[in-house]
């Protein structure tokens, strides 16, 4: 019965946050629900070294979005520095945000660059990243001043 307790209290944690995620505003890559990272543990990346999946029952919200962490451990160490484990422009495509555009940065496609965590839209599209990285990154950087207030769709007409 605390399982299904459990399992509930999560569906609504999720349903709760997901209007006040979608107000954040959209310089955040967070699904309709709030969930950033599409549930990987944004920790993980620097002490596993690999994509690894959040856990439903251990979440925190930040900045409206809901993050899920495979530890305990984990969550305390976000809570504590989140900045030093939020993706860069919002989760969304290193390379995108280099092109100037907002495309999903996919969890399975990423790099750590000076300690800041990268996501890229496809294994194609990380590849050519890769070809310039701290070119990419630069071009970024200054893209982003500009596009993070924008919608995915706004930056394509």
């Amino acid at each position: 019965m605390n399982k299904i307790k459990s399992i509930i209290g999560g569906v609504a944690l999720s349903v709760a946050i997901a209007s006040s995620a979608l107000a954040a505003g959209v310089e955040l890559n967070a699904s309709s629900t709030g969930l950033a990272l599409q549930g990987y543990d944004p920790v993980a990346y620097f002490t596993e070294g690999q994509p690894t999946k959040g856990d439903y029952r251990i979440t925190t919200l930040h900045n409206d979005a809901l993050y899920r962490f495979a530890t305990e451990e984990n969550k305390v160490a976000f809570e504590e520095n989140p900045e030093a484990y939020l993706p860069a422009y919002g989760g969304y495509c290193a390379f995108g945000a280099a092109m100037g555009f907002k495309f999903d940065g996919d969890p399975t496609y990423w790099k750590i660059v000076d300690n800041k965590l990268y996501l890229n839209l496809s294994q194609d599209i990380q590849e050519r990243w890769e070809g310039d990285i701290p070119g990419f990154i630069e071009q970024a950087s200054t893209n982003w001043q500009t596009i993070a207030d924008k919608s995915p769709a706004e930056l394509q007409q």
